[in-house]
């Protein structure tokens, strides 16, 4: 076992120990307090370890200046912190902890934990949930030191492990490639389980000196806004959705004076949004493009003259098409997953003998910068969030009287990627019903928001969804009652 992440992170606070680290609503650390709050937790959850090598632990809850401090004592007290995404549901909650093993998870009051847990304490403002031993648990790989989740073809979320060379190495090339340094103040809005928060705004962050500022609740334009401005933000993290809301009030150039990147997922932004807000602020808005297993990837240091998502970053390089024939886009980088823990061999199988791993992406390099043109995969980018659709489709077909389903993707009424459905089934088969099934079993964002109600689904002649026919059934973007 190696501590790569705790020996880097502590030399971070010990570096910056007089600037100001990280703050939420409700609370502001300098870099110093920061270690010091992180020493005083590691030994409060020493005492709620049990007795193995390298406890895992899975942190399910929002940002949060304590959702740091416990980042930080995990690593301190030895335990591999299993990074997991607040918005993920019962039944997934549950998989992650069967599939691997969980021994403790971290979480809000409110959240539902697996039935087999019980409480063992707190940690601050969070709940302490621990799990029986599971001897049969799989076996991690001996320099994993954070674990993050992707969905995948299972149908249950996938367990990426991560060396910590991969993840010190994942913040220093992003911090290069994009000019971060200890004059930035960034305004985070994405979840730091999420590729786009942990590899842009944490680690990278503490290397040079920061301010990591962290929202709560649910972000609308007003108190964005309001955050930018208290905090004298540089730069602004988070998913397209909070950039459409932004864009919809009076922001100004004098309201954001030191804002100077606004960065965002790789999930379909419309230009508009992205016109309209370089308008209001003079600040270009910028695509992330990362790949879960691969860490980040580009970055497009003009994004007006770039034509696509931007050059590799350092440490990273691409294989793709040409604009006349687009292929499968396969990526080295410095940041790579070492493997699923709980899919043996699946991760493994797409890295080639020379190292590139080959991703779900089609398209082409055009003057070295990345131009994405489809999916190969069965996976749906719905507000930054992969969703995969056999798990959808798999959850759906047990809703009572529904017999077959396509769960694709589809253009809402206002122009943003939907996840849809189209169900055929039984007399009595009720579309909100079938949304309300999902939303038992699923976290909130993998629900439908349009669903179709079709007496049989229509097929080509091999049997196949006509995939044309179903997108045209969703052109009106709005959903069925």
């Amino acid at each position: 076992m190696t501590d790569v992440l705790f020996d880097v992170m502590e030399r971070a606070l010990r570096a910056h120990a007089d600037a100001v680290a990280v703050s939420d609503r409700d609370t502001v650390l300098g870099y110093g307090e920061l270690a010091e709050a992180g020493r005083r937790r590691a030994a409060a959850l020493r005492e709620l370890l049990p007795a193995c090598d390298r406890p895992r632990v899975g942190i399910r809850a929002a940002n949060s200046v304590d959702y740091v401090v416990t980042y930080l004592a995990l690593l301190e007290a030895g335990c591999v912190p299993f990074l997991i995404d607040r918005a993920t549901g019962p039944q997934d909650t549950r998989y992650i902890q069967e599939d691997c093993g969980l021994d403790l998870l971290v979480h809000e009051e409110d959240a539902p934990v697996p039935e087999s847990g019980v409480p063992a304490g707190v940690l601050g403002s969070l709940r302490v949930t621990r799990f029986p031993a599971a001897p049969d648990r799989p076996a991690l790989h001996d320099e994993t030191e954070v674990c993050r989740f992707t969905s995948g073809s299972t149908g249950r979320p996938q367990c990426i492990e991560f060396r910590g060379h991969a993840v010190h190495r994942a913040a220093v090339n992003w911090a290069e490639g994009t000019g971060l340094d200890g004059d930035d103040s960034i305004v985070c809005l994405a979840s730091l389980s999420n590729g786009l928060a942990f590899n842009t705004s944490l680690l990278s962050a503490f290397l040079v000196g920061a301010q990591l500022h962290l929202g709560r609740g649910l972000p609308t334009g007003g108190s964005v806004t309001r955050l930018l401005s208290r905090t004298a933000a540089t730069r602004l993290v988070a998913f397209p959705a909070l950039y459409e809301a932004l864009v919809k009030r009076d922001l100004s150039k004098e309201a954001l004076p030191r804002l100077r990147m606004a960065v965002s997922s790789a999930a379909p932004l419309e230009q508009r949004t992205k016109e309209r807000f370089e308008a209001a602020t003079g600040v270009p808005l910028q695509n992330y493009f990362g790949i879960a297993e691969a860490g980040p990837l580009t970055f497009a240091a003009d994004p007006l003259t770039d034509p696509g998502l931007g050059q590799p970053l350092p440490g990273v390089r691409l294989r793709a098409g040409t604009a006349e024939r687009p292929d499968v886009v396969e990526v080295l980088s410095e940041s790579m997953g070492t493997r699923y823990l709980n899919a043996p061999g699946v991760l493994e199988a797409r890295v080639g003998e020379d190292g590139f791993y080959r991703s779900g992406d089609r398209g082409y390099l055009s003057g070295g910068s990345l131009v994405l043109t489809g999916r190969t995969s069965q996976l749906v980018n719905v507000g930054g969030r992969k969703v995969d659709v056999k798990e959808v489709t798999d959850v759906l077909l047990g809703a009572p009287h529904v017999t077959d389903v396509v769960v694709l993707e589809a253009v809402d009424r206002h122009g943003a990627t939907a996840l849809a459905a189209v169900l055929a089934g039984t007399p009595g088969l009720d579309p909100a019903g079938a949304r309300r099934h999902v939303a038992r079993h699923l976290a909130p964002y993998k629900v439908p928001s349009l669903v179709r109600v079709v007496a049989e689904i229509p097929r080509g002649s091999s049997g196949k969804p006509n995939a044309a026919v179903l997108r045209r059934m969703f052109e009106d973007g709005e959903n069925t009652p």
